[in-house]
């Protein structure tokens, strides 16, 4: 199974692409979609360039599945509705694409990658380059969007065993399902 993880940024959107094989991940590919080339002040063109980027990914990679950070409130609204919109210019490609969609929070990866949700960048960056055995350190985008793909992979896996167990187990677990929890 292949997994497509997306960090959202109007900016600079991170991918990564990780395989499981078996329950251990292994890396393909990763990498960020910059609109910094764009002028700034033309957000439609930003937007397009970001949904035209995941379609290429997709399409390069042919990964089975996606997982996308949930947007967090920013102190500065105009910000965060900017992300936002880069978001939904990228879950709208992943969609359009037919890919099934995860979402997660920066905490929920952090806490799954690095084991608590306060990491920074670089112990996210080093955390990632030791469990899918890199030579050296993704860029920090990319290694967010490397970290929601194997977060996908274990939560996917957990639940799929869940929903096994019992039929109390598959009621309680759907809160779950696209990566939120209740």
């Amino acid at each position: 199974m292949r997994i497509l993880g997306i960090d959202p940024g109007l900016q600079t959107t991170g991918f990564g692409v990780i395989e499981l094989d078996g329950t251990t991940p292994r890396y393909v590919a990763s990498g960020t979609i910059q609109t910094t080339h764009l002028p700034r002040g033309d957000l439609p063109a930003r937007l397009k360039a970001l949904f035209d980027g995941i379609r290429e990914v997709r399409e390069r990679y042919q990964p089975d599945a996606a997982a996308i950070e949930i947007v967090f409130v920013n102190v500065n609204p105009q910000s965060t509705l900017l992300l936002g919109q880069a978001r939904g210019a990228c879950l709208t490609a992943l969609v359009a694409c037919d890919l099934p969609v995860a979402e997660y929070t920066a905490l929920q990866m952090k806490r799954a990658i690095a084991g608590h949700g306060r990491a920074g960048k670089p112990e996210v960056q080093a955390m990632v380059q030791r469990l899918l055995k890199l030579p050296g350190l993704p860029g920090p985008d990319a290694a967010d969007a490397l970290g929601l793909a194997i977060m996908h992979a274990h939560a996917g896996q957990a639940v799929a065993r869940l929903e096994q167990a019992s039929p109390r187990a598959r009621r309680t677990t759907s809160a779950y399902k696209a990566g939120r929890a209740v």
